[in-house]
């Protein structure tokens, strides 16, 4: 269906969609070009006559905080869809459980956790993404993942319908689970452990600075750009990246942080393509060197 059908078509949604939106002050890395579509649901009623209204017929991403997605400088021809402020609420479901809306940023829910004194979800703290994207990938830090904290979660198909999924019922694996690719997480519910308020709060500004130290912050980067090779090697990606890649190596204005070899700074004016020329590049310097295929962590939109 061509642009100006749309237009007639989702007029109704006109107050929270817009056509050829420019994406790139939506990433971290403040790198990208245009989508066809954006759409903002402010509730689950609008998102569902929203898919309704499309009706499959075309391509859907779901931008989160934008901390870890790279975004081509072309146009992408289908629907990004950014969720609301009902989607940002968090809430007590017991002493011990959380539910969180999916665009809740992952530190918020540490943050809230902390004030109600549930220990557990201090790794969140550290982890600049949100709910959705932090169930889509697995995140996880200092030795946590999303699967070790995850009750339930709450999704809604691209035809509307909306579904409950525990997590024992998810195959969840380092950085990925089995889930389908055409599901919009909605919410989930988390569960911690009693524990001291002044304990967890110091727990979490450990786990603050040791990352800080470690890791390069305040500036355009899209967080760790590889997975490590768990099931090859017991070397963490950084330290092949180390072995096989310049310190400071760059494509234009795209670099290899000089703090964190596993991050990619944009220092300026990079595009898609110096970025993606950047990991391309260290994969394969990395394979040449080592034999070992490293696989990307960060999401291109395609």
């Amino acid at each position: 269906m061509d642009l100006e059908n749309y237009k007639n078509q989702l007029e109704k949604f006109s107050e929270n969609i817009k056509f050829n939106y420019d994406l790139k002050k939506r990433t971290w890395f403040n790198i990208g070009g245009k989508t066809k579509i954006f759409y903002k649901a402010e509730n689950l009623k609008e998102l569902i006559n929203f898919l309704k209204a499309i009706n499959e017929k075309e391509k859907i991403f779901v931008l989160g905080s934008g901390s870890n997605t790279l975004i081509p400088d072309d146009i992408y021809d289908g629907v990004v869809v950014k969720l609301g402020k009902t989607f940002n609420n968090i809430s007590l479901h017991s002493d011990e459980t959380i539910i969180a809306g999916a665009a809740v940023l992952d530190k918020s829910l540490s943050e809230f956790a902390m004030e109600n004194s549930i220990g557990g979800l201090e790794f969140l703290y550290c982890i600049p993404g949100s709910v959705g994207g932090g169930i889509k990938m697995n995140a996880g830090c200092f030795g946590t993942e999303f699967k070790d904290v995850l009750l339930s979660i709450q999704v809604i198909t691209k035809n509307g319908e909306v579904l409950t999924i525990p997590s024992n019922k998810i195959n969840f694996e380092y950085r990925n689970n089995d889930l389908s690719e055409d599901f919009i997480f909605l919410s989930a519910t988390f569960k911690g452990i009693k524990n001291d308020q002044d304990i967890i709060k110091k727990k979490m500004e450990e786990m603050k600075i040791k990352k800080e130290t470690a890791q390069p912050s305040k500036i355009k980067t899209g967080g760790s750009t590889f997975k490590n090779p768990i099931a090859q090697t017991n070397k963490k990606v950084w330290q092949l990246i180390k072995e096989s890649v310049p310190t400071g190596k760059c494509f234009g204005d795209a670099c290899i942080s000089e703090k964190h070899c596993n991050f990619f700074v944009n220092k300026g004016n990079a595009s898609f393509e110096d970025m993606n020329n950047l990991i391309n590049y260290v994969s394969e310097q990395v394979f040449d060197k080592t034999g070992i295929k490293i696989e990307k962590e960060i999401k291109i939109l395609k």
